[in-house]
């Protein structure tokens, strides 16, 4: 997406793929600066782990505890969080608007925190947190409460009895693994709990239907894989690298043809 966002504005930038260690995050940051590095993106597991070690945050960041875009001026690191945004565009553009609805994130990680921010900016009535345990999912509703106190919000496990949550729920939102690699053939949560009312958003994007999402589609219910999504966080992030509008389409179209011909994103192929 990148590298021909770059190559149709003529930009002398490139975009490569780094595999850090969490016990070599701190060295990777200081490299950045070191080499002059324009911007990094961050991916699991280190988008809240990088927080301490940048100068700054953007306001999105710091509500949502997690960045996924670092960009470096001067020598100064600014941890942003395009995915919030991006999630929202994307939402919209299959034609979803989640103002006045109730919201069911499963998952309690980095991108569950920014999807459950982007949904209270967006005017959502109740968020549901489902997550391995109330703590985890506790956090995600903490986080809403920074933006608004009259949200109805709610934690729980995914042990716990789901089915009264999701006959209220208008939209689900696939925040966890499951489904992708090696995980490919399970779900998430079962899809008795599915209704053809329910808009399912999986944020997986390879495989592009997973198994949530042929089985939702299925019962006649809306869905979604996370391309549209990982399409706008990349276009937000490289407006905030370039200063200029990202070819939004052009890197939507490159990202498409990357997946079909079998050449992944790297983060899709790793287990964590």
């Amino acid at each position: 997406m990148h590298n021909r966002a770059f190559e149709v504005c003529g930009l002398n930038y490139r975009y490569l793929a780094f595999v850090v260690e969490k016990a070599h995050l701190k060295s990777a940051i200081d490299g950045i600066r070191a080499l002059n590095i324009k911007g990094v993106n961050v991916t699991m597991p280190h988008k809240e782990s990088v927080i301490p070690l940048l100068d700054e945050l953007s306001k999105e960041a710091r509500i949502i505890g997690a960045v996924n875009t670092i960009n470096n001026k001067e020598g100064r690191l600014t941890g942003h969080n395009t995915d919030a945004e991006g999630f929202i565009r994307s939402l919209k553009e299959e034609g979803f608007d989640p103002a006045g609805k109730t919201a069911i994130i499963l998952g309690t990680g980095g991108a569950a925190k920014a999807v459950a921010v982007a949904l209270a900016q967006a005017g959502a009535k109740s968020i549901v947190a489902i997550g391995r345990s109330v703590e985890k999912s506790q956090v995600i509703t903490d986080r809403i409460t920074i933006i608004s106190r009259d949200i109805l919000v709610k934690s729980l496990t995914f042990e716990g009895n789901l089915a009264d949550i999701f006959q209220i729920g208008d939209l689900i939102v696939n925040a966890t693994p499951v489904g992708m690699a090696e995980s490919g053939g399970l779900l998430p949560v079962p899809l008795e709990l599915i209704e053809k009312k329910h808009f399912v958003y999986d944020l997986i994007y390879t495989p592009q239907e997973t198994v949530l999402i042929k089985g939702a589609r299925h019962k006649g219910a809306g869905a979604a894989n996370g391309i549209g999504m990982l399409v706008h966080q990349a276009a937000l992030a490289f407006e905030i690298w370039t200063g200029i509008s990202a070819p939004a389409e052009e890197m939507r179209r490159a990202l498409i043809h990357g997946l079909e011909s079998g050449d992944r994103p790297y983060n899709a192929q790793k287990k964590d």
